[in-house]
């Protein structure tokens, strides 16, 4: 039998249930409204094909004019299928595969995942593109605030739940990090915190591939070998807020040689570790494992 407190708690929580799931069915008509359009799904076309384009590149590329391509993108950016990083004065648009996924698991599970097979592929967003540019970009919209998130992305109580993942350090710019991944310790000089500001953005190097790290995730020495030969990357993120309660989180992971193994291993693990902490700070549970 439930207490007048558990009954209260119980109502909250529907209440709260239903607030996101209109939230999240508002986003998702935003979402098929932008793909209904052939023009603007001729310009994630672009974009698939190859990331990272500046709004030039996207007209030369396509027989419309420089307007109407702006607009397309600028309504491509409110549904949150496109998002952008500077890079100098240029402006590069990436597509984002956020909202691609939860298409992918709210509804393309329920039906015949075989006949959208070409959709679900947009879910991959690395592409050949020159090397000052970003290699993996994504971009949500997470119900929480700037600071919930900034703990969420910093504290190991947050980040062993929805990562298995948590650091060592005091979170000062070149300040050390020593990484506990999925119970493996690793430390190294070269991984450090590039960037740190409180609520807005951090940045930081990755980890070193070392032989625990492979024991633990059964890879071959010569998978190992290849992968710790290639350049050390970065990972960036990016706190705005987006409206009352809500928060923009935009992750960047670049630095990553030619034909990367590791640049798709991370284009294949951030979609699941972000999700997780999305859900996490929403629902107070992270996804499954």
């Amino acid at each position: 039998m439930l207490t007048c407190s558990r009954l209260a708690a119980y109502r909250k929580r529907q209440l709260n249930g239903c607030i996101l799931l209109t939230a999240g069915r508002a986003e998702m008509d935003e979402v098929f409204r932008a793909l209904a359009d052939p023009s603007r799904r001729r310009l994630l076309d672009s974009l698939n094909e190859r990331n990272g384009q500046t709004l030039r590149e996207l007209c030369a590329g396509l027989d419309m004019a420089r307007q109407s391509v702006s607009k397309h993108l600028a309504l491509l950016e409110e549904a949150n299928l496109v998002t952008t990083v500077r890079r100098g004065r240029e402006k590069l648009h990436y597509l984002n595969a956020e909202p691609i996924n939860a298409i992918a698991d709210r509804w393309i599970s329920q039906y015949d995942r075989a006949r959208v097979r070409a959709l679900a592929d947009l879910k991959t967003a690395l592409e050949e593109s020159p090397m000052d540019k970003p290699r993996f970009v994504y971009a949500t919209y997470i119900s929480t605030t700037p600071e919930r998130l900034w703990q969420a992305l910093t504290e190991p109580a947050f980040t062993k739940r929805y990562w298995e993942t948590s650091f060592i350090t005091d979170w000062a710019k070149g300040s050390p990090m020593t990484w506990d991944n999925h119970g493996v310790l690793i430390s190294d000089p070269e991984q450090v915190v590039i960037e740190s500001d409180p609520f807005r953005r951090l940045s930081y190097t990755w980890h070193t591939l070392t032989p625990e790290l492979a024991e633990r995730f059964g890879w071959d020495a010569d998978f190992l070998a290849k992968i710790a030969s290639e350049p050390r990357s970065t990972v960036t993120f990016q706190i705005e807020p987006a409206g009352e309660g809500v928060v923009k989180l935009t992750v960047v992971h670049d630095g990553f040689g030619t034909d990367s193994t590791v640049a798709e291993m991370v284009s294949v693990g951030w979609p699941a570790v972000i999700a997780s902490l999305k859900t996490l700070l929403e629902t107070g549970e992270p996804l499954p494992a």
